[in-house]
């Protein structure tokens, strides 16, 4: 126990001595100072970097919506002019100007069953590529064939 004792004096005597100087107790008292300002410089740009990534967000959005409302604005505007007046009234109603003809053919008639194969044919060209997709990237990349 005397050894222990022996010990615990000789550390209370190199703390009280050596470390709790008054020149090294205003130096922690300084690096805690220097830690907290760090500490809250970090933190306070944390969340003003936070708010601007929000606002941003926000501004997007605002944007995003003018255009929706400028381009439902447009489109009544549309449907209140003289020419879908006209368009919806010669679709829907069969409406036509005058010294127009209107010919009305028959669902199967062969004008009629053909009217957009011309459309379907092209269509199943382009879908129809028989190069492998190595060949394809080249093509797109280099032009080659």
């Amino acid at each position: 126990m005397n050894e222990f004792q022996t010990k615990f004096r000789r550390f209370q005597y190199w703390l009280k001595h050596n470390l709790l100087v008054f020149d090294n107790v205003i130096l922690f008292i300084a690096l805690g100072l220097c830690l907290i300002w760090t500490w809250g410089t970090i933190s306070s740009m944390s969340r003003n970097w936070s708010l601007a990534q929000e606002l941003t967000n926000k501004q997007r959005e605002k944007a995003l919506l003018e255009l929706e409302v400028e381009t439902l604005e447009l489109e009544n505007e549309f449907y209140l002019s003289e020419e879908y007046q006209e368009l919806a009234a010669r679709k829907y109603q069969g409406k036509m100007l005058p010294g127009e003809t209107m010919i009305y053919l028959p669902a199967n008639s062969e004008y009629a069953k053909n009217k957009h194969a011309e459309i379907e044919e092209s269509a199943s060209e382009l879908e129809s590529d028989t190069r492998s997709n190595f060949e394809q990237w080249m093509q797109f990349l280099f032009g080659a064939k």
